[in-house]
């Protein structure tokens, strides 16, 4: 039995170690929903709403930020439907630059697409935007572009212990 139309259960066969990595991270803690892997990718907030067959709101898109004082990794998770404010995280992080593929996969052990908001490669910088508490469930990436897990807001603030910021531009 699956929890969403395009999704299955545990996947068949060895899948790629980010998403055997955020399952492992998931089950240590005490997660109560397995990862499931998607029979097409969804490298956009679009693709997995639209797998899923939920809305793009219900997508929690992780965006990667490079921080200019120190180079650390800083990832804001929000609803798919929203834009993040760079000048909003800031304030929270201090002066933000970009990050490129390169930087994303050292730093998170994920490729763009799959960045999952947990169980990274090293440490990260992460915020939790607001805005995904509008919702009762939520969908994020898995460690891969074929993976997601679905969650609570509230369960996913327990399991990244990240702050709850307002980063996003106004609606």
């Amino acid at each position: 039995m699956t929890d969403a139309p395009g999704a299955t259960n545990l996947p068949q066969g060895p899948r790629p170690e980010g998403f055997q990595r955020v399952t492992r991270a998931l089950a240590e803690r005490g997660h109560g929903h397995v990862p499931r892997w998607l029979e097409v990718s969804a490298r956009t907030s679009q693709e997995a709403a639209d797998a899923l067959g939920v809305s793009l709101g219900q997508i929690a898109k992780s965006v990667i930020f490079r921080r200019q004082g120190d180079d650390a990794a800083v990832l804001v998770v929000t609803s798919g439907d929203r834009r993040v404010d760079e000048k909003r995280v800031a304030a929270h992080t201090g002066p933000l630059a970009r990050a490129d593929a390169e930087f994303v996969k050292a730093r998170t052990g994920f490729s763009i697409g799959g960045v999952a908001p947990l169980a990274h490669a090293g440490p990260v910088l992460t915020l939790l935007d607001r805005d995904l508490f509008r919702f009762t469930e939520i969908w994020a990436a898995a460690g891969h572009p074929n993976g997601v897990f679905r969650a609570s807001p509230d369960e996913l603030l327990r399991l990244t212990g990240a702050p709850v910021a307002d980063v996003v531009q106004q609606p």
